[in-house]
């Protein structure tokens, strides 16, 4: 994710700190100062938003190594102000397995907020849960009551938050995956919609958080139905067949005209049809910056480029695609180069795809 930072790594994982967390760091710093006028104030105040994030970190990280036991890995943990975020390679696709990385993340808060009360209750320093407060009182309390918070509010049933995956699950144990996430997608929208009107009138924060839940049911939803519209598709139908090939004995400055002169970006180059590299345009850019324009291709092409195969799923190459830094892949049959495939013409596939199933459609209205 753009403009965030490597703080740490957890279980093989790289957590990143957004940019953004910084500036709820020092309005947090600014409102404890502004509330006492004492500087140890301003720093418990910026200390309890810190452990409170270290909450949301192990609450994501269950998230992963529940992930992790299914055989899913995680690319990356990102801390941003409204939360954590786990990004994995990919969501299970069975319901129980769905079940239990959701339920995950809230189980830890659950363990954390339990030794709490339990350390708390030994010391003899638990007050009634009717004197607690987040805001104030003893921040050991403070803690159990976030984590608390974070279970009921991680659970209500507004996808694509815990809830609403756990809503989801539970549907496609009966029903279509598809469809079980269009139903999700629809009941998280409509509590959005709900938490967005309240917001208006009272919490400006459940606005925010409205428009993430809003804006991230409906992208879930539009990711599961590419995915249905791409399973058992091979690449040889939406690669591109019409493309300029490099040789490594190629000067630099032949993929620059090329590169004026058509829309390719990215050129495979191959010997007698076998792949043994790509020229990008970010490297042929590079290159012409250093070098002069008669230095080989053989020098600036990747040579460790991944390679798919025309009849691979779609579907499964598309994810690789989206995981991955590479733009354009090579697409061979018995190893000979014969297409291209990137997201540009997958997409556009789809579009054609939808155009045609539209079409169809008109066709059956008209029909009846």
């Amino acid at each position: 994710m753009k403009w965030s930072w490597k703080i740490t790594r957890l279980a093989g994982i790289d957590v990143y700190m957004h940019a953004t967390f910084l500036l709820l760091v020092a309005w947090i710093a600014f409102s404890s100062w502004s509330a006492e006028r004492s500087v140890p104030a301003m720093i418990e105040g910026v200390l309890f938003l810190l452990v409170l994030f270290a909450c949301v970190l192990l609450h994501e990280l269950g998230h992963a190594l529940a992930a992790r036991k299914y055989g899913i890995p995680t690319r990356d943990i990102t801390i941003l102000p409204i939360g954590g975020l786990a990004r994995l390679e990919r969501m299970p696709e069975k319901p129980s397995q769905e079940l239990w990385v959701a339920l995950a993340g809230p189980l830890v808060n659950i363990v954390i907020a339990v030794v709490l009360f339990t350390g708390l209750a030994v010391t003899g320093s638990l007050q009634s849960f009717e004197m607690l407060s987040l805001t104030e009182g003893n921040f050991f309390e403070r803690l159990l009551l976030v984590n608390l918070s974070l279970v009921i509010f991680n659970l209500i049933p507004a996808f694509p938050m815990d809830g609403g995956r756990v809503v989801r699950a539970l549907l496609a144990s009966r029903l279509e995956y598809a469809q079980a996430t269009r139903i999700a997608a629809a009941l998280g929208q409509a509590i959005a919609f709900m938490m967005g009107v309240a917001g208006l009138f009272g919490n400006p924060s459940l606005l925010l958080i409205a428009v993430f839940i809003f804006i991230g049911a409906g992208q879930e939803a539009g990711h599961v139905r590419m995915k249905s519209r791409l399973s058992g598709v091979p690449v040889r139908e939406a690669m591109l067949t019409e493309f300029i090939t490099l040789s490594p004995t190629d000067p630099i400055a032949h993929p620059a005209r090329l590169l004026l002169s058509g829309s390719q970006r990215d050129f495979p180059v191959a010997v007698e049809g076998r792949v043994v590299g790509m020229l990008t345009r970010d490297e042929l850019i590079r290159h012409l910056t250093v070098y002069d324009d008669r230095r080989l291709v053989s020098y600036g092409m990747q040579k460790n480029v991944e390679i798919i195969d025309a009849n691979a799923n779609l579907e499964e190459v598309t994810q690789r695609m989206q995981a991955g830094g590479q733009n354009t892949f090579p697409v061979v049959h018995n190893q000979i180069l014969v297409g291209l495939i990137t997201l540009e013409n997958i997409s556009e596939f789809l579009m054609l795809q939808n155009a045609n199933r539209l079409r169809r459609a008109g066709r059956v209205m008209d029909m009846g």
